[in-house]
């Protein structure tokens, strides 16, 4: 293997999970994160049954198992709780693990960033990439604090506003505003929560997952054609606008958003980059590439394919000129699919579009990503 060490830039999901994956291939790697401290949202994530694969396959799901919420199915609801269809999961880690999984984004951040340590990936806070030079034989990085060292490998794993695509193409991929935003907030677990619940309308879109014995949360996509920024004393009454004044339970939850300091607001953004997502011996992965929108819920576990992919190929290819091309050949299509289809379902709820079939999108997509990565 001519690959000895590799230096990540970004420390979320993605770039956590790869330098796991290659500290397990026995590749030296260090890893730095742009925020002088971890910020974490202080919400949940769903990982569908081909995330719960990987996380098993990573070597790290039987460390948060506890501290997560296991469910193996998926139901979509009217906005009044009518049912309307069930979608059984499939426990693709084995047996003994389950379908799909609600946790924290806290909770899985202190184990990705604890076995990433725990194995001797270096991680260093308040440092980013201000440029780098390539040859044949690597990669020489000058740090934002006036180091430099040269490496075998650079990964770009710094998000939808990546840097280290930025140095490679410029401005010619930049993220685009969908239209839409996304409203989260966290909220006692009730008994009848103990699956992913969607609730769907022509243009309305919320979910609730539960992701201990007592938490869930609860996210509503709202359309936001001005792209607006709201200020914080005003994000509950933002969001209780944004739910359906009904009844049921929906309707209960909507009166109990009342603390505008609990509410995570995000703009919905998205970005594929059309064009190799490598150059010599820099190669981009998770959002830097491929940003998707929510609505499938596959963006974080399409960025946890790419580290494993990224790890089996270094391992399997003698030379990083041939394994960066083979994880972009594995990698480009699937990426795209969930990023396309994410984006249909956003734009039929702009459109307001009752005879767009989410069911049949969810059920596709289901099936798709249980193959093999």
């Amino acid at each position: 293997m001519t690959i000895n060490k590799v230096l990540i830039v970004g420390g979320g999901i993605g770039g956590l999970c790869t330098a796991i994956a290659l500290r397990r291939a026995g590749i030296a790697v260090e890893l730095v994160e742009i925020q002088p401290q971890w910020r974490i949202y202080g919400v949940g994530i769903i990982q569908q049954n081909n995330v719960v694969r990987e996380m098993q396959r990573l070597g790290v799901l039987e460390r948060y198992l506890d501290a997560a919420w296991a469910f193996d199915r998926v139901s979509i609801h009217t906005q009044n709780g009518q049912p309307l269809a069930t979608f059984p999961g499939e426990r693709l880690a084995g047996a003994q693990f389950p379908a799909n999984i609600g946790i924290s984004r806290l909770a899985l951040h202190q184990v990705l960033c604890s076995t990433a340590q725990e194995l001797g990936a270096k991680i260093t806070l308040g440092l980013s990439v201000k440029s780098f030079s390539q040859d044949a034989c690597g990669v020489d990085v000058v740090f934002s604090d006036g180091a430099s060292a040269r490496y075998d490998l650079l990964v770009g794993a710094d998000g939808i506003y990546s840097a280290v695509r930025g140095m490679l193409y410029g401005d010619r991929f930049t993220p685009r505003f969908t239209g839409q935003g996304v409203w989260r907030y966290n909220f006692p677990r009730p008994p009848e929560v103990d699956h992913l619940m969607c609730f769907v309308g022509d243009a309305f879109n919320c979910g609730l997952v539960p992701l201990a014995d007592d938490l869930m949360y609860l996210f509503v996509t709202s359309c936001e054609p001005d792209n607006p920024r709201y200020a914080l004393q005003e994000r509950a009454a933002q969001m209780r606008r944004r739910m359906p004044a009904c009844e049921g339970l929906l309707g209960e939850l909507r009166q109990q958003i009342v603390c505008d300091e609990s509410v995570v607001y995000k703009p919905l953004e998205e970005l594929f980059v059309d064009a190799p997502w490598y150059d010599n011996r820099v190669v981009l992965i998770g959002d830097a590439v491929h940003a998707t929108t929510p609505h499938l819920g596959q963006g974080a576990g399409m960025a946890i394919e790419d580290a494993l992919v990224l790890a089996e190929e270094l391992q399997h290819s003698p030379d990083v000129l041939h394994a960066l091309p083979r994880f972009y050949q594995r990698r480009r299509a699937r990426c795209e699919r969930i990023w396309r289809d994410s984006l249909r379902v956003g734009e039929s709820e702009l459109q307001h579009d009752s005879t767009f079939d989410r069911q049949q999108v969810i059920r596709d997509m289901m099936l798709f990503t249980a193959q093999p990565v």
